[in-house]
């Protein structure tokens, strides 16, 4: 600690004074900076997240005055209950095993090749990451479903099996392998594996011993949240599973919108969260492990042409693998959305402008401008609040801030029909009667973007030199003005792409908003389940056309970040 100090003083040109009379105001006010920061994230998750989802399970649990917690076995040895809870489990690992076979191919290919299109390629497997559930559902509907591509080519009809299901979670999560282990493995020193095969180690064995182990908490970190996402899948399952097969996420949607039975939904939702945590706390370890001292490089120093056959076959391959996964699905959505009654053209574009239907009380064209307005206003409230949070998670710092780490986390996995639902039940008395403003939907929304706010720019805030911080508190800068003077013009990149996710992932958010948004302001995703919930031709089509026109939103909203990336602002998304 006296050394960095002295390097400080060095780079300042300060004269070396003892250590009891040098100006460490700054340095000392950091703690309370930091408690500061951690506030007005912890009062909003606390108000936001806790609180409804707290009431739900208390509600659930807390009858005639009384806790009656043998609910909890009572509801677990129910057999369908233990079905849901085995489907759960087994498709979560089905589904994270098969998407590293497919994908860590992908994360070799882009983190040491370099040719022509791969920027472009590159936003092309993150569209279906930031795509809302339904619409990947839907995607493979139209591909696997009845009067589906397959169906109609060789009578291959999968909708309501498990395969869809999978096939659904792998083009769903293969940008998670893709950028959380393809960007550590751009940035292995390649010479540590080349000197082992200068020992007489054969290309795998030198890759077993060398890469592998490098690679591993970086793999072990994608697989945990590919078994989170699938793990609490809820819009691919209820698109695409059909009665006979659900999640614990759509259960808890069952026993709460249809069933009406919240103690059952508070037992399976006290499941999930215990769940959740575990894979939660299991992940930050990882995280940790990822961040220990490694040698790396600079990724553009690493990646080069392919050479030889092998390599130009494997990049074929996995080109082969995204066309058929991304592309096929996608552009069988844009297939279906035109191809109307009367032949290929417009017909179920127009017929968004019109609300004669009777699936919403305004034009289902209104979505649109309703998303938009509510993701603009939902990556706001994340933005502000994930930068908060992720300044003052910058210094890692005992068990207090890896506890408020975690916290920030939880949203991604707790239950996001307990949340919304939770909303109508507490946040309907003063001062906070929010349940008839147009708010409650962006606040919902910016829950889920504050995680990824926070993931995209913490590694970048700690790549920081911390004696920069330092310097300007010696110099007598306040906490505010050494963040807004050394780290955001180094983090403002970081900053954007922060941006860009919160807004794409709040523009898909299915699981809350269904609960609470309203029926003369329905978003994207909500008015595409209810049109795939009624009968007709008509209402397919018309769900076809509004789910095309929300993944060209979010694939241009991706393109856009992939011009302001770097190697360096990546974030672990």
């Amino acid at each position: 600690m006296d050394l960095a100090r002295t390097e400080v003083t060095e780079a300042t040109g300060e004269k070396a004074r003892p250590l009891k009379e040098r100006p460490l105001k700054g340095r000392s006010r950091g703690g309370a900076a930091r408690l500061g920061l951690m506030a007005v994230p912890v009062a909003f998750f606390a108000l936001f997240f806790a609180y409804p989802v707290t009431a739900i399970v208390s509600r659930g649990l807390h009858v005639d005055g009384a806790w009656r917690f043998g609910r909890i076995t009572e509801v677990l040895g129910q057999s369908d209950i233990r079905h849901v809870l085995w489907f759960t489990t087994w498709q979560a690992l089905a589904s994270t095993a098969l998407t590293l076979l497919v994908a860590l191919p992908g994360a070799y290919v882009f983190a040491r090749f370099d040719f022509p299109g791969k920027q472009v390629l590159r936003a092309v497997v993150t569209v279906p990451f930031v795509l809302p559930t339904v619409v990947v559902g839907t995607a493979f509907l139209a591909l696997l479903g009845r009067g589906g591509l397959l169906d109609e080519l060789w009578g291959v009809r999968l909708d309501t099996t498990v395969w869809a299901i999978l096939l659904a979670h792998v083009f769903f999560n293969y940008a998670v392998v893709v950028r959380t282990v393809g960007g550590l493995w751009s940035q292995l020193d390649p010479r540590q594996e080349e000197a082992a095969r200068m020992l007489g180690a054969s290309r795998f064995r030198a890759w077993r011993t060398v890469t592998l182990p490098a690679l591993g908490p970086a793999v072990a970190a994608a697989a945990l949240m590919v078994f989170l996402f699938t793990f609490t899948s809820f819009g691919v399952v209820q698109i695409l599973g059909g009665p006979a097969y659900s999640t614990l996420e759509v259960e808890i949607y069952r026993q709460t919108a249809q069933l009406l039975d919240l103690p059952t939904a508070a037992v399976l939702t006290i499941v999930q969260f215990a769940a959740v945590g575990l894979i939660l706390a299991v992940h930050a370890w990882t995280v940790r492990r990822r961040e220990s001292a490694l040698k790396l490089v600079d990724a553009s120093a690493v990646a080069r042409r392919p050479r030889g056959a092998g390599q130009w076959t494997l990049l074929g391959l996995v080109m082969a693998t995204v066309a058929v996964l991304i592309l096929l699905p996608l552009g069988v959505l844009i297939q279906r959305s035109f191809d109307g009654p009367d032949g290929f053209g417009f017909a179920y574009y127009k017929e968004l402008t019109s609300a004669e239907g009777g699936a919403f009380l305004v034009p289902p064209i209104e979505a649109v401008w309703n998303s938009l307005q509510y993701a603009i206003v939902a990556t706001a409230i994340a933005v502000v609040i994930g930068g908060l949070a992720a300044a003052a998670l910058t210094r890692r710092a005992g068990r207090l801030v890896r506890g408020f780490d975690a916290l920030l986390m939880l949203p991604l996995g707790v239950s996001a029909v307990t949340v919304g639902f939770g909303f109508l039940i507490t946040l309907d008395k003063p001062p906070l009667d929010l349940r008839s403003s147009w708010i409650l939907v962006p606040l919902a929304q910016a829950l889920v973007g504050v995680p990824f706010v926070v993931r995209t720019m913490l590694p970048v805030l700690r790549a920081v030199d911390g004696r920069l911080r330092e310097a300007a508190a010696v110099l007598g800068a306040s906490p505010l003005r050494a963040w807004r003077e050394v780290d955001l013009p180094m983090v403002r990149r970081a900053l954007l792409i922060a941006a860009g996710f919160a807004f794409a992932v709040s523009l898909g958010e299915f699981g809350a908003t269904v609960f609470i948004a309203r029926p003369d302001n329905p978003t994207l995703p909500v008015a595409v389940a209810r049109l795939l919930g009624r009968a007709g031709d008509l209402n397919y089509g018309q769900a076809m056309a509004l789910s095309t026109i929300l993944m060209v939103v979010c694939a241009v909203s991706l393109l856009l970040l992939e011009r302001i990336r770097t190697d360096r602002t990546t974030g672990e998304f």
